[in-house]
């Protein structure tokens, strides 16, 4: 699949038309239909219902459309970003993150950086903590927020805050009345784990919390992302232990307990290429300084 078929299916699935699409890729219909053909046998999906009158999208169609229209729409903003960096008008500086530290001081980290230094182009991607390793290496990023350290010597992992760990609950459950709950009480209670993959991953360190207690939970779902997790929560499927940050995720049909043990944290730890010098992470390392009080030189 090249990104061209994404463009030509787009421009099929917004008019509706393979004529009104050909003129406005500017080539004639046949070959446009053979494209859209080639898409559908490497796919090994129906996209379009041609014997709909007028043409429509297959349920499958209409759920490949939307996600073409993101990657046609990051491809964009990507092509813009680097037009602007090769002419000297913007630098580059990457960011990754897993979503749950988008809950603590990543957001005001980004927006000040964006706010303070104009001539740099701050990008931004969601990633696990596993995949950032290789992103810093291969130059995708700048620097990672995560939540494990990467046993990596190219990678310094500088941890910049502790959070307690939390659960999550049902408003309606029993546990929402208590002033905090017992991960021996949790332990007996349906579990919800995230993220589901890949691993090792804060479900790992979720599970360590119990192991390292003579615990075993009982885990009845894995979800890929944390706003999953918490809408299963509300829909009492399960509780989930949580970093506190993610309270600012308000729910009026979720609540939050603190743990009643001790010690039960998850880090938020930075993650950057080993002796990296750069303008551009020594600027956002003062950022982080101010913050959260990180070293801004480690490393």
């Amino acid at each position: 699949m090249e990104l061209r078929h994404l463009r030509y299916f787009d421009a099929v699935a917004s008019t509706l038309s393979f004529s009104r699409a050909a003129e406005r890729l500017h080539m004639s219909q046949p070959p446009l239909s053979r494209q859209i053909r080639q898409l559908e046998d490497e796919l090994g999906a129906e996209l379009i219902d041609r014997a709909s009158r007028p043409m429509a999208l297959t349920p499958a169609g209409r759920f490949f459309h939307d996600q073409a229209q993101q990657v046609l729409q990051r491809m964009a903003e990507v092509q813009r970003a680097t037009r602007r960096i090769a002419q000297g008008r913007k630098t580059w500086f990457g960011i990754g993150f897993v979503p749950s530290t988008l809950y603590g001081p990543l957001p005001e980290l980004i927006r000040r950086m964006r706010d303070e230094h104009p001539g740099m182009e701050v990008g931004l991607q969601e990633m696990m903590t596993i995949a950032q390793g290789d992103a810093l290496k291969t130059g995708v990023i700048d620097v990672g927020f995560g939540r494990l350290p990467l046993n990596d010597p190219a990678i310094a992992c500088e941890t910049i805050a502790e959070e307690q760990l939390v659960v999550a609950v049902p408003a309606a459950h029993g546990f929402a009345r208590r002033p905090a709950a017992a991960l021996a009480d949790l332990a007996r209670e349906p579990l919800i784990l995230y993220p589901a993959r890949p691993r090792p991953s804060y479900a790992d360190q979720v599970l360590a919390v119990f192991r390292d207690r003579g615990l075993l939970p009982q885990v009845v779902l894995e979800a890929n992302e944390l706003q999953t997790a918490i809408g299963l929560v509300s829909a009492g499927v399960g509780l989930a232990l949580v970093p506190e940050s993610v309270q600012r995720l308000h729910r009026d049909d979720v609540a939050y307990l603190p743990l009643s043990d001790e010690g039960v944290r998850s880090p938020v730890i930075m993650n950057t290429r080993r002796g990296d010098r750069s303008e551009g992470l020594a600027a956002f390392r003062a950022l982080v300084a101010a913050a959260v009080g990180a070293r801004p030189h480690a490393g």
